[in-house]
């Protein structure tokens, strides 16, 4: 194969590694192995040019890193929560964006869904729902559904069947990401339709105030889970310059990493509403404290502190190349 052409070939892929810093140990054995390949090739056919020093160049720094990591594999645990993940969310960033619009969209049309139509909030909810809601309401207890059951029987049921969903919202990115649309549009019009009824009920600040101690991080994990389905179906659906399998195989080991990521916040929000959500006494500023603290969270884990992971990291990249 002629320079020029193995140059071409393989550009894309340097230019990406290049660009796209990792601290993963699996991610940079993945490049260490795939430069070094190349690296033995360009040494066999092209020993004395430019595109040698620089797979060797690479190759050095990859090695390097590899070095580095191996002394802190006692806090791969600490690392994934620290770097890893958050490194995730800044990469698929335009897939948390796809998921968080479509959520707006789809409970956008469970609120005009439930205004327009008298029947559609028992449709979605169903009869039994309604019926128990309203007789709480007549009680002067909205939200009694939430003191129904023993905090911990609920806290268990509630991440159970939440971590249930989101797993299978991500798994169901398999089929071209149609899945993840389609279990968002389905909670979506659910949630907006839930929320319509309580401000329908004149209980809307009320029902902010209480339901959303839980709902800032259920929700939030949902819509994590949809962009980790989308994530899994952009591989099949964008192989870029990877065979469609290989670009399969690493668009699934990166939307399991997020999907799993988000498990504990899952049993977080499980906590607040087996145990806390069911005090609807509670003061106001407290109540508020609880929801902006999530939300506040929510916004600096997922979107802030990636985006200045990733300016960090450009820069320490930039200044181990130009020697600064």
């Amino acid at each position: 194969m002629r320079e020029a052409l193995f140059v071409k070939h393989n550009s894309e892929k340097w230019k990406r590694y290049e660009e796209l810093h990792t601290d993963s140990p699996d991610e940079l054995a993945e490049r260490f192995v795939e430069i070094t390949n190349d690296l033995a090739f360009a040494n066999t056919f092209y020993p004395k040019s430019k595109t040698t020093d620089y797979l060797n160049g690479m190759a050095s720094r990859l090695h390097q890193s590899i070095y580095k990591n191996k002394k802190e594999e006692g806090n791969r645990f600490l690392r994934f929560w620290k770097y890893e993940l958050p490194e995730l969310f800044y990469q698929y960033r335009k897939q948390l964006l796809y998921a968080f619009i479509f959520f707006i969209i789809s409970s956008s049309i469970g609120v005009l869904s439930a205004k327009y139509d008298d029947t559609f909030v028992r449709l979605i909810l169903g009869d039994g729902y309604v019926n128990m809601t309203n007789e709480n309401i007549s009680k002067g207890d909205p939200f009694g559904v939430y003191k129904r059951q023993g905090p911990f029987s609920m806290f268990l049921m509630i991440a159970a069947n939440n971590t249930y969903v989101s797993l299978l919202m991500f798994v169901s990115g398999v089929f071209f990401a149609i899945g993840p649309v389609f279990f968002m549009l389905r909670n979506g019009v659910m949630i907006g339709s839930f929320e319509y009824y309580f401000f329908s009920k004149g209980l809307g600040a009320e029902s902010v105030l209480v339901i959303w101690i839980h709902g800032t991080l259920e929700i939030s994990a949902i819509i994590i889970a949809c962009a980790a389905g989308l994530v899994l179906g952009h591989g099949l659906l964008f192989p870029k310059t990877y065979t469609r399998m290989q670009a399969f195989r690493r668009s699934a080991k990166d939307g399991t990493k997020i999907a799993l990521g988000i498990v504990p916040i899952i049993i977080v929000a499980a906590l607040f509403e087996g145990y806390v959500t069911r005090h609807t006494e509670m003061p106001l500023w407290l109540s508020i404290s609880i929801l902006g603290g999530s939300l506040l969270f929510i916004i600096w884990y997922v979107i802030v502190y990636p985006y200045r992971l990733s300016k960090r990291n450009q820069h320490l990249q930039h200044a181990g190349q130009t020697g600064i």
